[in-house]
Parts: structure tokens; sequence; C-alpha cells
């Protein structure tokens, strides 16, 4: 007798793979509320089409969307190109490398990037340093909100700086996050309030029109939560969510919803994370696919991407290829209907694309780890397994046209593994190609990890076996 078994589920190995051997590398989840074939599905997250490969070998710094142009920062040139790939210089840094941060009031866009500030006056196309003795030069971070930009002091420093018009900053324009002296990480603007990242704690800060200082802190939202890694946070989901660090130690990724943090990363990410031997360099960013609010976290010193789906709670692995470890994203932005990523080793930007299987062209690598299978110690006897693929998706010529879909097996928790055994996905048209494995062998404990190295779309809905007891 076959079974249809949930055989796939949205956990993550961490600690022992005793206890799960669970794996996604590049495949988010899809519950179907209407339960009609499954209510769990797979598919392969979304490829990389290039848009512009002007900015040549090192990676763009930072970038701000207006109208019909995005702004970035590449080397030490502000650019603004268009939705043709046409880009134009705008002026010059006193920096080439690291990150910049960039906001904007309506017609000027600030720049700060660790040493200096600058303005961009876009009616005028004016390009200036900040000369003002009063600016903070060593701001990392800035924002806008209520008539006001506001840069961190730089350093160690808990205090932050406003101003009007981003070009003229008086020396007692500034006040200072008050519950800890922990170092202010970075300035950030959400929801009408003022969010002060320190070290070690968060403050909420609102504009109550005050003649000496418009912004205060808000009473009693204070969290002991301190953001871990400056370029990790972004809007996530109607809040904003980062890599934090609280009180009592570790690292964990979490989301705040107005006052209130959430953990969203599971226990098992956490060991893993944790036990990197560097995640202040982590950088994250967001955008919506299909209705999945997702976000993006790289480690650049471990070499690993992680993607979260809001939707289902579920973390998967994301790799650009098969001799790569992390994903090739660093930067994104919603920018005319499209969201756009910038690389993380060159300056190329791309078009996040569902319907494309590369990242600008190389095959992207798609793997799913199962529950065991296990059955009180008895051995059991694996007769046939077949797992139901979206078939018939081969693509007219070259790697795709006869895709194929890889199965090893663990009978050792998944110490070890199986040699690879083939079987068809479906040339292009050939939708009722059944994908089976048969005369897998006698196990205890059984794990199942299916691979697919071609470029093509990959949809797994469920998986069935015939097993049967051995005889003892």
């Amino acid at each position: 007798m076959t079974d249809v078994i949930p055989l796939f589920g949205t956990g993550l190995k961490g600690k022992s793979p005793t206890v799960t051997s669970q794996k996604h590398l590049n495949l988010y989840a899809q519950i179907d509320q209407q339960g009609d074939k499954t209510q769990l599905s797979f598919y392969g997250t979304p490829g990389l089409d290039l848009f512009s490969s002007a900015n040549g070998d090192t990676p763009i710094r930072g970038w701000y969307a207006v109208g019909d142009y995005l702004y970035y920062v590449h080397r030490g040139t502000l650019y603004k190109i268009d939705n043709a790939g046409t880009r134009t210089s705008l002026g010059s840094l006193n920096t080439t490398t690291g990150s910049v941060n960039m906001s904007y009031d309506g017609s000027v866009i600030l720049i700060v990037d660790g040493t200096n500030g600058y303005t961009f006056t876009i009616g005028s196309s004016t390009f200036a340093q900040i000369l003002s003795a009063n600016f903070p030069n060593g701001a990392r971070t800035c924002g806008w909100l209520d008539g006001y930009f506001m840069v961190d002091a730089g350093g160690t420093s808990d205090s932050f700086f406003i101003s009007t018009n981003g070009t003229t900053w008086n020396a007692l324009d500034f006040a200072t996050a008050e519950s800890a002296p922990d170092g202010l990480v970075r300035v950030f603007v959400d929801h009408g309030e003022v969010l002060l990242f320190g070290g070690s704690t968060t403050e909420f800060w609102g504009n109550i029109g005050a003649q000496d200082f418009p912004f205060q802190p808000v009473k009693g939202s204070t969290q002991e939560i301190g953001l871990a890694a400056r370029w990790s946070l972004c809007k996530f989901d109607s809040g904003v969510v980062g890599l934090m660090k609280s009180i009592q130690g570790q690292v964990v990724i979490m989301q705040f919803m107005g006052y209130q943090a959430k953990k969203i990363s599971s226990p098992e990410l956490d060991y893993i994370i944790n036990n990197y031997s560097a995640f202040s360099d982590a950088t994250g960013f967001s955008y919506i696919l299909g209705g999945h609010p997702m976000y993006q976290i790289n480690f650049p010193t471990a070499g690993e991407s992680w993607l979260y789906d809001a939707t289902t709670d579920m973390w998967t692995q994301l790799e650009s290829g098969l001799s790569e470890n992390r994903h090739r994203g660093e930067l994104a932005i919603d920018w005319l209907n499209a969201v756009r990523i910038a690389d993380y080793e060159n300056g190329n930007i791309y078009n996040l694309a569902p319907e494309t299987y590369t990242d600008n062209g190389t095959a992207i690598p798609r793997e799913i780890v199962g529950k065991h299978l296990f059955d009180g110690y008895d051995r059991m006897i694996v007769d046939e397994l077949r797992v139901d693929f979206q078939t018939g998706v081969g693509i007219s010529s070259g790697q795709g046209s006869d895709p194929q879909a890889m199965l090893s097996y663990s009978k050792d928790n998944g110490e070890t593994w199986s040699a690879e055994l083939w079987a068809d996905i479906g040339e292009i048209g050939k939708y009722q190609t059944r994908v089976v494995w048969r005369r897998l062998g006698m196990g205890r404990d059984w794990l199942f990890k299916i691979r697919v190295t071609d470029p093509v779309k990959v949809v797994i809905t469920g998986a069935a076996l015939r097993v049967r007891k051995a005889v003892s």
C-alpha cells in the first residue's frame, strides 16, 4: 500500500540532526487554507535578472528611490539611474568604501558616510558637502520626520542632532538617549516616531512640538534590547526587524511592532547564528513575494544568507549557484513597481524575478530534507518513494531541457548520505511524468533529501511512500 504522508515540514536542522535534519535551500512554503491537493507546498525562491552592470567590480554603498530615479552611491560618486538603465553622475564624496545612509525630505536627499555629510537638491540638481561646523562628522545613519533631518553623532556617543534643511546645523539642536550609555548604533524613523537603537537598549521618541527641542522619549516604551548589526535593520511587515541583542547576551532576530518586540528566529537558527565567528557585519532587507512578507539577512563573514517568511514563520537558506554559500543580494529597494537588488560583490543591480530560475544566468540549486521516517525502532523496507513535483517544466534547450531530481537518503540521522539517484521531472510539456524511486532498502530511521540543480520551475506538493515492516 502507498501512503501519502507529510514527509516535508517547515523545520530547520540546528543543534542535533537526531532531533531534526530538515533543510530548505532556496525554497519557501505556501499554506493552502482550502486544503485542495495538499495544505503545504514548496516553491523555488525568485531569481535575479540583470538590470544594470554599469558600476564595475565594487558594490553599491547605499541608495534611495525618488519618483522615476534611483539615487545611489558607488565608490565615491552619487549617481541617478532611470528605468532604461541610463545613469548620470551627480557629485563626489570624500570616501570610496563603506556603507552610506540616505534620507529625503521631499526636495533634498541627505547622505552620510561615517566621515562627512552631503546634500543633493533634486530641483536644482545641486550636490554639496555639509560644511556647517556643528555637523557631527562621523555620522553613520540618518532619517527625516516632521520637517527635521536627524543623524547620529558618530563614534560611541548616545546623542543625535537635528536640522530643518540638512545644510545648517545648530550645536544646541541635539538630544541624548537616556536609558543607558550603550552608544547609539542607529537612528531610524518608523510610523511617525524616532527609534534610537543602542547596543543594549532601544528608545522610542515622538515629536511633542517643544520649542527648544521637538522630540522627547515616549514614556514606558524603552526596550532592553539593542541592535547587534547596524545594517541588518529595515522596515518589515508593518514594523521593523533586525539582528538584536538582549541584556542576557546572545543575538536573535527580532521584529518590533509598535513598542512590542517579537523574536522571529527559531532556537535552531539562534544556535547557528551564535556559532558564527562574527555577526556585527550582518545586512538585511525585505520585500513582498506574492503576498508573503520576506526578510533576508546576510552574514558576510560566515558567507551565509537566510530568508524569513512571515506568512509561514519559516526560515530557508539562500545560495546563488553551486559554488557559493550566500545569496548575491545585499540591498533591496522597491522602485517603479519592481524589487531591485544590489550585488554584495560587484556593482550589478538586478530585478527580483519570481519566474526566473537563475541568478544572473547561474542555475539556482534547490534542496529539501524531510522529516525523520521512524516507527518505534522497527526496521522498515522502503519499496517506493514518489515525490509530487509540478512536472513538464523543462526548457526548450540546454541545461534544464531534461530536468532531473536527485534523491539521497540517510539511515543514520543525516550523518552520512547515499549516492544520488536521479529521476526525470519531465521535459517541456510532459505533464504526466511521475517522479519515483524504487527498492531503496531497509532501515530503522530514514531521511530523504531531494535536490534539483537545473534552471527550471520547482514546485513540490508532497510525497507518497510504499513501506512495509521487515520480518524480524
